[in-house]
């Protein structure tokens, strides 16, 4: 087996690459509030190392009032949600009335677990309807189903289960539920590889649908996307001017010459 690093030497290594499926590694959220839900997505999608797609839409119209978010395959994932939007559609003209979020999620899970050994999707469906209010369903590889309060899916979802553990409450107003979509969303983004870009956001209610979008450069910082505060090179810089040396200064700057020494190991 050739070593890690090899491909990295062999620019027809990456290349191959290039002809790779299209993967939505990604970060999506579905979240329920009073009177509705909340869904959110980042836009990467990568070809294997290559970033393919930096403002791919994962947030698709099934009806009027169901949306999905889709991970995974990303032409897995738009062939079903194609499916299904047409199903759907059959299903509304025969009721004379909107299908429900519940049929609209049980239709998806149908598909995914029926082709099981074929798909590779993950999928969040939300919606709203006059018998049940907001629901959130998640439909995870395979196929199972289960309708949550609030859900998350993708790679980027690993960096959140703490986080909306301790963020999510319940009967959050539709600012509270959204502001928390943007932020776990983002906070994804600065962890996860394979998610980035912007982040839209899918306001579903009994008043109907709002779409909202955050470019990159409007999303909160974190960990080390942050400018760094108090760094030795500050510390340095502060030396230079012709101001006096404060006692802060010196005892910060005394303090950062010691824990270089350690570093080193130099007393």
């Amino acid at each position: 087996m050739a070593p890690p690093l090899a491909q990295w030497s062999n620019p027809l290594a990456m290349d191959s690459d290039l002809n790779d499926p299209h993967s939505m590694g990604t970060t999506i959220i579905g979240v329920t509030y009073e009177g509705g839900v909340v869904l959110g997505a980042d836009s990467r999608t990568s070809t294997g190392i290559y970033v393919a797609n930096r403002a791919s839409d994962k947030i698709t119209q099934l009806t009027d009032n169901v949306y999905v978010c889709r991970s995974g395959s990303a032409a897995d994932s738009q062939i079903v949600s194609d499916y299904v939007r047409y199903f759907l559609h059959q299903h509304t003209i025969q009721l004379g009335q909107p299908a429900t979020v519940k049929v609209a999620a049980n239709l998806l899970r149908l598909f995914s677990y029926q082709n099981k050994n074929m798909l590779q999707t993950g999928l969040i469906v939300g919606g709203w309807d006059k018998y049940e209010g907001g629901q959130i369903y998640s439909i995870p590889l395979g196929g199972t189903i289960l309708r949550q309060p609030f859900t998350i899916g993708g790679s980027g979802s690993s960096y959140l289960y703490g986080f909306f553990d301790q963020a999510w409450k319940e009967g959050m107003s539709k600012d509270e539920a959204e502001k928390l979509v943007v932020k776990a969303v983002s906070l994804a983004i600065a962890r996860d590889g394979a998610s980035g870009g912007v982040v839209r956001t899918v306001i579903i209610n009994g008043d109907g649908v709002t779409r909202n979008f955050y470019s990159g450069d409007a999303l909160p910082l974190w960990h080390e996307e942050l400018e760094p505060r108090n760094s030795l090179l500050d510390i340095l810089s502060a030396a230079s001017s012709p101001e006096p040396m404060s006692i802060n200064f010196k005892q910060a700057l005394k303090s950062s010459i010691t824990r270089i020494c350690y570093l080193f190991d130099k007393p």
